[in-house]
């Protein structure tokens, strides 16, 4: 194990339990206090998940601990997001670190002693609510970061925003939500952060393992619909109407064309699919109008703006060419996830000292999408995720997050808390 001096003293290795090199004893020892409080925190919320914009439990329980440590809280931010500011006592930059609270509306099938069995009818389905993407285990890391860097409060060169954040994974039908919504509510108005960091955990990942990226890591999300208006008539005549689902036929042939031949995908990867198409009733009737919906995925601001466009483009003009109208409608969803080169390189030292050089792995870009994303556009961000497979299963085999399946170790905690506390504290000794 590697030996570095810090702040002028030689540094000690953290305990193995930790995985932390160089860092100094009074850290050490806090990182140790708080791994059995993490592990409890995590096994309540996993039991009692939340759905997004409804994470009033959650969310009481951390801002009790946060008023417990003497920090500045904020409560029912977007609904039911906290955001806590911890002052040091040396001037100097405020850094943000990030936890996401919310559920999904999935039915766990993992047999834990904490498992959840709270269900709840969604979209007129009745389905079990589970954390289901590691969100729980977001919350308690950050809540045990938060109790480190309390106790480290007088050697703090600037200030920490904690930022416990609902609905990362989409508000409720009609509602805002969200790091977007907190965001328009003025949370960086009030506390401008100079950096953020956040930190999401994977089963794609053996435990402890830290994986990054440096620039375009998660891709933007976004949704279209297209309805197809024909002239509803009788099957054995079609000439006597206008056919919508032969021009919607037509419409997906020509955008799945768009990003093969019309978006220059050497600069960065899109994906355009389609994941519902309805129309009709019987098969002698030409219906009126065909719907379809579908996802934008995409790593470039300036090729997301394009795909957009010729999605419109295409889908009106094929069904005019057709005696159809398509309307078309796009909703934006969450940007491309972005992790600034500099600070990443800046900052890479720093999850080499949390996990160990030989666990920090350059992960491939991520089709997935994360709402992180806003924070990123407003100041320098870094996004890494941290591995919950246990060593002894085969991470490319493990459930995926979503899945019902999906299952996180407790061990891998321990190097999320530390690398959320050694991000900050590095980044503030550096700004110095």
């Amino acid at each position: 194990m590697k030996k570095s001096i810090l702040s002028g003293c030689i540094s000690i290795s953290l305990l193995a339990a930790f995985t932390v090199a160089a860092v100094p004893s009074e850290q050490t020892k806090l990182l140790e206090s708080v791994e059995s409080k993490v592990i409890e925190w995590r096994r309540d919320f996993h039991k009692n998940p939340e759905l997004s914009n409804r994470e009033i439990r959650t969310a009481g329980i951390v801002a009790k601990h946060l008023k417990n440590l003497g920090l500045e809280v904020e409560t029912d931010i977007a609904y039911t997001g906290v955001v806590a500011i911890l002052r040091g006592a040396k001037s100097g930059p405020t850094v943000m670190l990030r936890a996401d609270m919310d559920a999904l509306p999935v039915t766990e099938k993992v047999d834990l002693p904490f498992k959840s069995t709270k269900k709840t009818n969604y979209r007129g389905v009745d389905v079990g609510i589970m954390h289901a993407c590691g969100h729980d285990t977001h919350v308690a890391m950050l809540m045990g970061a938060a109790e480190v860097l309390a106790g480290m409060k007088e050697q703090l060169n600037g200030n920490v925003m904690f930022v416990f954040q609902p609905a990362e994974e989409g508000a409720p039908e009609g509602e805002e939500g969200g790091a977007e919504l907190m965001l328009k509510q003025g949370i960086f108005k009030r506390y401008k952060p100079d950096v953020a960091f956040g930190l999401h955990i994977t089963s794609r990942l053996a435990s402890g393992v830290i994986g990054y990226r440096s620039g375009p890591f998660m891709a933007s999300a976004d949704r279209f619909e297209i309805t197809v208006h024909g002239e509803q008539t009788h099957g054995s005549t079609p000439w006597n109407g206008v056919d919508p689902i032969a021009s919607a036929a037509q419409i997906v042939n020509g955008i799945n064309l768009i990003v093969s031949r019309q978006i220059n995908i050497t600069k960065e990867p899109a994906i355009v699919s389609f994941g519902k198409i309805s129309g009709g009733v019987r098969n002698n009737i030409i219906p009126d109008k065909v719907e379809m919906v579908g996802t934008i995925r995409n790593f470039d601001m300036d090729n997301r703006q394009q795909i957009f466009e010729k999605i419109k483009t295409t889908a009106t003009h094929i069904a005019l060419s057709s005696g159809a109208k398509a309307e078309v409608d796009i909703y934006k969803g969450y940007p491309v996830t972005v992790n600034n080169p500099d600070l990443t390189a800046q900052m890479l030292p720093s999850l080499e000292k949390a996990a160990g050089k030989e666990n920090v792995t350059v992960m491939p870009k991520i089709t997935g999408a994360e709402d992180f994303s806003f924070y990123a556009l407003e100041v320098p961000g870094l996004f890494v995720f941290l591995g919950g497979t246990p060593h002894d299963k085969d991470a490319k085999k493990a459930a995926s997050n979503h899945s019902p399946y999906f299952f996180a170790d407790e061990s891998s905690f321990k190097t999320g808390t530390a690398t959320l506390t050694q991000l900050t504290l590095d980044y503030m000794a550096q700004a110095k």
